[in-house]
């Protein structure tokens, strides 16, 4: 008999509570949030009065094909996923790949998102 596999860990989980998810937040975000430029992200932010920090990933065509795109969003999604309990104060995020994103490595998207979301707020 075989032992049942073991729960991962929920911590590292991304949950619907962590993610923008209605067309409204990101349109608010968009409108009232501080925008920072790095090569191949735009990045957004705006402080919240309550835990936990949000992530919303927009990836247009310009950016490359599905594959490229879905890639993207894995790597910023855990970008996010080591880093939100070091987000203090907690905010609502947007990260807005731009052209040439496609060719990111996980280093380059590590070092451009920490430094957009600004020192020591990434434990980077």
């Amino acid at each position: 008999m075989t032992e049942p596999a073991a729960e991962p860990d929920a911590t590292q989980r991304y949950r619907r509570r962590y993610r923008l998810r209605k067309r409204r937040e990101y349109l608010a975000l968009q409108s009232t949030g501080e925008r920072r430029r790095s090569p191949h992200f735009t990045v957004i932010t705006r402080a919240k009065q309550s835990p936990p920090s949000r992530i919303g990933i927009t990836t247009s065509r310009k950016v490359g094909h599905a594959p490229a795109r879905n890639r993207i969003r894995r790597l910023v999604r855990e970008f996010f996923r080591k880093r939100r309990a070091q987000l203090v104060p907690p905010r609502d995020i947007l990260v807005i790949a731009r052209p040439g994103a496609a060719d990111v490595s996980y280093a380059d998207v590590e070092r451009e998102l920490a430094q957009a979301l600004g020192p020591g707020q990434t434990g980077a």
